[in-house]
């Protein structure tokens, strides 16, 4: 079992760059309409009036091919059912999708289409030609299913789009399990799908948008529910906590890719909470630990998630890499205390030599006294001796 993601699966940087473009395709559109009801001083036909380039740099283009008269558009976190298709520059269709369900600004499609959207009004068809940056970038998208349907890396597409309908959902359309469940799966999903593509940040909105619907307890189980919340049977709230500790492991991971360690500790202690043993948060937690340098604490969850897991070969191949890394950090620490006791001493002798060097003159010196002193008594006794006699 990989100890990376959960087994049923496929911030805190504030700084994203997702919501950066988002922001500046609603300026822009902004600008347009602007410019439109002030009336600008190029004439334009229809068709052009029809056209609108997103973000200003010909990446992201909307066509109009059938107006709506519903003057209504979708705003952020609102439920859009679309149908589109999208095809190749060669005009080979990759991508079909009918009554297709997303939340608006939660990066269920990909990011022109959801940078798009909120400028559509509710039955409006448009063409949306979306560069490589803004769909699948350089990994492509493999289709497993069918091969032939995979999206080379780099490529421009061009999507049809036929918005069906929006609506905003208030607190009692989410008060049912199923809705709670449904969504909650499916943000998970897409998430871990961002997370195999790297793509972390959006991963970690898209784990916390799946707690907002599993409730908002911290996978805390013995937390009561507001007044608001729902009233739901033991096997619900069973299922949904299974779920939400799911999630809460994978954001940790998605967390620890981009160094987020504190908000990575908060999402294990989250799952650690309720199932002390769970093995994947164990591995989790000590990977944080490792990052915060603690080796030895790190070592000893490795430890226990090896025993509970002891099929990871993840688990296993990590900590024998603690165990060396800990045992040359000691040999390090040892040489480290040899080098300063070593200097230590030769302080100390260099102190003393001087002490031992001054013992010694000061030997000779008495020494010389004693001589000079007798010989002056010698001298003295015989002077006396002649002098009597």
């Amino acid at each position: 079992m990989d100890a990376e993601k959960s087994s049923n699966s496929s911030f805190e940087d504030l700084s994203n760059l997702n919501e950066a473009d988002m922001k500046a395709a609603a300026e822009a559109f902004i600008d347009n309409e602007k410019q439109d009801a002030e009336g600008g001083e190029k004439e334009t036909t229809g068709q052009e009036e029809d056209i609108c380039d997103v973000l200003g740099n010909g990446q992201l283009i909307k066509r109009v091919l059938k107006k709506s008269t519903s003057n209504k558009r979708p705003q952020r976190g609102d439920k859009c059912t679309l149908s589109f298709t999208g095809k190749l520059e060669n005009g080979k269709i990759v991508e079909k999708q009918e009554n297709f369900e997303i939340h608006v600004g939660d990066f269920e499609v990909i990011q022109g289409l959801d940078m798009t959207i909120p400028l559509m009004d509710i039955g409006e068809v448009a063409e949306v030609q979306v560069d490589a940056r803004f769909a699948y970038g350089s990994l492509g998208l493999k289709n497993d299913t069918d091969p032939e349907l995979s999206i080379p890396p780099e490529s421009k597409l061009t999507y049809e789009v036929h918005l069906k309908d929006a609506i905003y959902e208030d607190f009692s359309a989410l008060k049912s399990y199923e809705v709670r469940k449904t969504y909650g799966t499916r943000k998970k999903e897409r998430a871990n799908f961002w997370y195999n593509r790297n793509e972390y940040n959006t991963a970690i909105q898209l784990y916390r948008r799946a707690l907002d619907y599993l409730d908002d307890r911290d996978g805390d189980p013995e937390a009561e529910f507001e007044k608001e919340d729902l009233e739901l049977s033991n096997n619900e709230l069973q299922s949904l906590l299974n779920d939400r500790l799911i999630v809460y492991n994978n954001l940790a991971m998605a967390q620890i890719k981009i160094s987020a360690l504190d908000a990575a500790l908060q999402s294990v202690e989250n799952v650690l909470r309720c199932q002390p043993n769970n093995s994947k948060a164990l591995y989790r937690k000590g990977r944080i630990l490792e990052g915060k340098g603690d080796t030895k604490g790190a070592i000893t969850l490795l430890q226990k998630a090896a025993t509970l897991e002891p099929e990871s070969r993840t688990i296993q191949q990590d900590l024998a890499k603690l165990i060396i890394k800990a045992r040359r950090e000691e040999h390090n620490e040892k040489k480290m205390y040899q080098k300063m006791l070593g200097q230590a001493n030769k302080l100390e002798q260099k102190n003393k030599q001087p002490q031992k060097q001054q013992t010694v003159e000061s030997s000779k010196l008495k020494l010389l006294g004693y001589l000079m002193g007798s010989i002056l008594i010698g001298v003295a006794g015989v002077a006396m001796y002649r002098y009597k006699y």
